[in-house]
């Protein structure tokens, strides 16, 4: 099957043309435009009604299983050695294992093996950044069915060329997700295609819950379940089929402290719009969640905790070092849950912790990592004032030496001093080996020189 790759608002690779300009008569697939706050025309999404949501049954959640089992890998599920670290018997569900690298397969292919003969010529529409496209244009092309997918200009590149490979039609269009949506619906309402949301179409939530079955299946004993939470559709999905088959498995929900949009949704009794911020976690930053995901995982979920940016770092560096796994943020942030110590209560617990996800940027993860050492006490930033006469910065260096300290930066200056003429203030990036070795370090720093300005209360 010959490939045509699209660049801006490009032909799709097969079957209708989606084409980038007005068209005279809408789809009927699609509903009426509507407007949301920030002024931009929102066409209703009639899978995702905020006026009549839809419950997930456990029966979908079975159907999706039987029809996508031989296209999805059963990812393994596996102890690991952090348990004794950990006070817990916890296991990884290893989802960043599926082909395109998170658990967005499964929803994806079973969503599209749902579709009528007739829409599987005329193809599907989505806007992401990330995972769900890149699910959706693999198993498209896996399936013969053609697959749009609107980005914003801040998806990686990485994961948009991966799209194009995967034969779908890439449309570059929106400085954010929601106008990528936007412009992803009407295309969708001119053309034919149907728009699937990636955390909310039922079909995605029914494909997301064979995850749960499998964790029962694999680990028949467990007492909880920890599961990342974005747009709500994984955790509504897996909670359904866990809670069915065990209903006495504690089901807990984790978000970054930049959106914790499941949490305020909870309180509030229903999706409302949260304030989101720039976060590791990039694949859980969805302002609202789905009104069917919210709809389904309300009265299943036992606790939702948000975590520290710090330590989704510390979960990825983590799991790097100890699951020799790479993680992106979003998939870690199970764990960070537990790094923490949000989740006291699951001590002696056997536990599953869902990995969701490894399509971590290459660029980000060295930096990540290092946020991961810091936060771990083993990077360590610091300013010392020492004496600027001969052999002053070089007693320094041999004090580090004769820890065992390894100097990653050092710099000084001289000029915006308040102290004498004759002092030099030093600035170090070091590495240590743990906490309790930093905390050594700090300690023979402040007893050697009177001024010494531990990171982070220096800024």
């Amino acid at each position: 099957m010959s490939k045509r790759r699209s660049e801006g608002t490009g032909a799709a690779p097969r079957g209708k043309k989606v084409k980038d300009e007005p068209s005279p008569t809408p789809s009927p697939c699609i509903g009426p435009p509507a407007c949301n706050g920030a002024g931009n025309e929102v066409i209703k999404d009639p899978f995702c009604d905020p006026d009549n949501p839809k419950k997930v049954t456990f029966q979908d959640v079975s159907a999706a299983a039987y029809k996508i089992k031989d296209g999805i890998h059963h990812s393994p599920c596996i102890k690991s050695r952090m348990s004794s670290m950990l006070d817990m018997e916890i296991y990884f569900k290893k989802e960043f294992l599926q082909f395109t690298g998170s658990f967005k397969e499964r929803g994806a292919r079973y969503a599209l093996s749902q579709l009528p003969k007739e829409q599987k010529a005329v193809g599907v529409i989505a806007a992401s950044a990330g995972n769900h496209a890149l699910a959706l244009s693999y198993h498209g092309q896996s399936l013969g069915i053609p697959v749009t997918v609107v980005m914003p200009l801040i998806a990686p590149m990485m994961k948009v060329q991966a799209c194009r490979s995967y034969g779908a039609n890439v449309i570059i269009q929106g400085n954010d997700i929601s106008e990528s949506k936007v412009h992803a619906q009407k295309l969708g309402q001119e053309n034919g295609c149907i728009y699937i949301n990636g955390y909310d179409h039922p079909h995605i939530l029914a494909g997301q819950g064979t995850m749960g079955l499998e964790i029962i299946e694999q680990v028949p004993d467990v007492d909880a379940v920890v599961i990342p939470v974005g747009g709500g559709g994984l955790i509504a999905g897996a909670a359904l089929a866990i809670k069915n088959l065990k209903p006495s498995v504690k089901i807990i929900g984790v978000e970054s402290e930049r959106c914790a949009s499941f949490s305020e949704a909870m309180k509030a009794g229903k999706p409302v719009r949260t304030e989101v911020s720039s976060t590791i976690a990039d694949g859980l930053a969805v302002p609202t969640v789905g009104v069917n995901a919210f709809a389904t995982a309300k009265d299943l979920i036992d606790k939702m905790v948000v975590v520290k940016e710090e330590y989704i770092a510390l979960a990825i560096l983590r799991l790097v070092e100890l699951e020799k796994a790479i993680v992106e943020g979003a998939g870690a942030t199970g764990l960070a849950a537990i790094l923490e110590g949000l989740l006291p209560e699951l001590e002696g617990k056997k536990v599953v912790v869902a990995l969701c996800g490894g399509n971590i940027d290459t660029t980000a993860l060295g930096r990540v990592i290092d946020r991961g050492l810091a936060a771990d006490g083993r990077l360590i930033r610091f300013v010392v004032t020492v004496s600027d006469r001969p052999g002053g910065i070089a007693e320094l260096t041999k004090l580090l030496a004769d820890m065992g300290v390894s100097i990653k930066d050092i710099f000084h200056e001289r000029a915006w001093l308040k102290t004498d003429i004759f002092s030099v203030q030093v600035k170090c990036v070091v590495e240590a080996r743990d906490k309790a070795h930093s905390e050594e370090l700090e300690a023979s720093l402040r007893k050697r020189y009177d001024q010494v300005a531990w990171l982070p209360k220096y800024f």
